[in-house]
């Protein structure tokens, strides 16, 4: 995976060459300076923490064992796990520097990174989801949502890697508690071979015991709940001009669509105003279509999770199986097509969509397709 397979280490020297990575990488060079709180990272600044945590990745044996394809997207993982640092990072009142919820951040910004490198889709998501999670086997067995986590990751990604990811993050750098660490990190990989999600997605009764499970707190995973949807609610997910209107011309051309765009037309409502209005509108119209048992199409950008789970959340409470459609092509792409259309969408507005850009998961539907229309 260009350019990530060209400078992973491999056998006999196992070289990591840093210069040739900070050459390459912008978000490399812009993590130099960047300080961390002395207590966990007496090393120094978020640069040298990740350069040292390549090394401690590249000198672990079950890293070296590892198939190329997977030693190249781990060594990815690595180098990306603080990248949204230089942003999260500030001092506190006490004296302490924090970087409070950089690793949401970081999934963020790992995915728009890697989206512009034309990485595959699936390539990408293992990758971001790792990003996101990459600390939370130091601190597991405190969490009371560990099992949700455990089981995304093994869906999205696989804890194995998480647990090699955690590892070099911590042996990568100079602290005082490294070896609790490491003991914490053993334990997560105890539970999650414990819970069949360690090296495998974690397997449900079905599509709609999946669904939810991630909908309920405290739900038995193993519950083979009785289907009783009756209806599908199809949501669309793609940044402006990546074809949504064309894929549902040809793939739901029978069913009903309410369109977020449609709605913004007819209300006259710009995409740079308050969307509130629109919402609420189409969220009456889905009513309607939900009430009646019919199936329909939500046609809108829904690039986040939490915008997602408006109409998702909606489709559920009226018991309807949901799909989501994500919609992918190249930036160039999704902004030739952006410039042909009668009103186009603000390059503004499309460069804060991808900054909160989401890719659907399993976890939030029946079933999710990532397809391309480059």
């Amino acid at each position: 995976m260009e350019p990530f397979d060209r400078l992973c280490p491999a056998a006999p020297t196992w070289t990591l060459d840093w210069p040739a990575i900070r050459d390459t990488f912008w978000w490399i060079r812009r993590m130099t300076g960047v300080p961390q709180d002395p207590q966990h990272h007496a090393e120094g600044d978020v640069e040298t923490h990740t350069h040292m945590a390549c090394q401690a990745m590249v000198d672990n044996p079950d890293w070296r064992a590892l198939p190329r394809h997977d030693q190249t997207r781990l060594f990815a993982t690595v180098l990306l796990h603080d990248v949204a640092k230089p942003d999260c990072t500030h001092h506190t009142d006490d004296g302490h520097i924090t970087a409070h919820g950089h690793s949401r951040r970081g999934d963020l910004l790992t995915r728009r990174i890697l989206w512009e490198l034309d990485t595959p889709p699936a390539w990408r998501e293992h990758v971001a989801a790792l990003v996101r999670h990459h600390q939370i086997p130091f601190w597991a067995l405190e969490r009371p949502d560990l099992q949700h986590i455990a089981f995304r990751v093994s869906l999205l990604a696989r804890n194995t890697d998480l647990a090699t990811l955690a590892t070099a993050d911590i042996t990568g750098r100079v602290c005082h508690d490294t070896d609790d660490i490491l003991d914490n990190i053993a334990l997560y990989r105890d539970y999650c071979a414990e819970t069949a999600c360690l090296d495998t997605s974690r397997a449900f009764p079905s599509d709609h015991a999946r669904f939810l499970y991630f909908r309920t707190p405290h739900r038995d995973p193993d519950y083979n709940a009785y289907d009783d949807t009756r209806l599908t609610v199809t949501v669309m997910s793609g940044l402006p001009g990546v074809g949504k209107d064309t894929w549902i011309t040809t793939h739901r051309p029978n069913l009903p669509v309410i369109s977020l765009d449609a709605l913004r037309t007819t209300m006259r409502v710009k995409p740079t105003d308050n969307q509130r209005p629109v919402i609420s509108a189409a969220q009456e119209q889905a009513r309607r279509h939900l009430r009646a048992g019919e199936s329909f199409v939500w046609n809108g950008t829904n690039v986040s999770r939490q915008i997602r789970q408006q109409s998702i959340g909606l489709a559920a409470a009226y018991k309807a199986r949901v799909e989501v459609i994500a919609l992918e092509a190249p930036l160039t792409v999704i902004k030739n097509r952006n410039a042909a259309r009668p009103q186009p969408v603000p390059t503004a507005v499309i460069d804060r969509l991808v900054n909160k850009w989401e890719a659907p998961d399993p976890t939030e539907a029946h079933t999710v397709h990532w397809l391309s229309t480059q």
